[in-house]
């Protein structure tokens, strides 16, 4: 991968001058590397040829480690009557094009994410991307539940868009239970981490409470400091007057763990 800088804000004030840091994939290389140094898919510009990754706080769950929590079990006995099955599908091997898929996913849209933020051309542009090789699709005897567009690499998965069944939101948490399944069919398979997107704003509290095992990059590495990152989350709305090096009580304490 390649590893670029784009120039953000300045501000004088307190000597702050922001870059905003992307990585463009080369070729067909591994996706795992590109995940392991904080980057996920940036798909905010439909006319970009190259497959660009942006730097984030990114959050990811250590498999070695991984056992459920309460709140997966509790998930799973309520999900359970349902009888929810699994197919995990390469992408090259599924119709992308089927009116059944398409209405699924484009319903959800417009009923959960919105058009302003995921239009049906930036949809069918990340769809044709090659980050994403996997369908995972959950059902019963009755209809389709759910469907996960996930990106796996040679040993993590990348929950990346989720689409599934909103009856169910209330009363079946199935939301939840499809990406505690994405994780357990990881550990399953022997891969190392599960790339959950970005853990920013208390709107991500939940990915935080409802996992044993997480990372979060901090900037630098893999920090397993949940506590942390709670806190994080819950004071990202607020107002700073500079970045957090700038504002640590002990920034030597910081430079010396370097």
């Amino acid at each position: 991968m390649k590893i670029f800088f784009s120039e953000n804000t300045v501000d004088y004030s307190s000597y702050t001058f922001s870059y905003a840091i992307y990585a463009k994939r080369e070729g067909s290389e591994d996706l795992s590397a590109i995940y392991d140094k904080g980057f996920l898919p940036y798909t905010g510009n439909l006319g970009l040829e190259s497959e660009v990754f942006y730097l984030a706080r990114s959050l990811r769950v250590d498999l070695d480690n991984f056992t459920d929590s309460s709140e997966n079990r509790r998930v799973c006995r309520q999900i359970e009557p349902l009888n929810v099955k699994l197919e995990v599908i390469e992408k090259s091997d599924f119709d992308l094009n089927d009116p059944d898929f398409k209405s699924f996913c484009e319903s959800y849209i417009a009923e959960r994410i919105g058009s302003e933020n995921m239009s049906v051309e930036r949809w069918n542009y990340i769809l044709a991307s090659s980050i994403g090789t996997h369908i995972l699709k959950f059902y019963n005897q009755e209809k389709t539940m759910g469907y996960i567009l996930a990106a796996v690499g040679s040993d993590m998965l990348h929950y990346w868009f989720a689409f599934f069944d909103t009856e169910y939101m209330k009363t079946h948490s199935l939301g939840k239970y499809m990406m505690w399944k994405a994780i357990d069919w990881s550990k399953s398979q022997g891969l190392k981490h599960v790339y959950l997107g970005t853990a920013y704003k208390p709107a991500a509290l939940y990915k935080i409470r409802d996992h044993k095992a997480l990372e979060y990059w901090d900037g630098t590495q893999w920090n397993t400091d949940t506590k942390k990152l709670k806190e994080l989350c819950k004071t990202d709305l607020d107002p700073k007057t500079a970045d957090h090096f700038k504002t640590m009580g002990e920034p030597n304490n910081f430079l010396n763990d370097l």
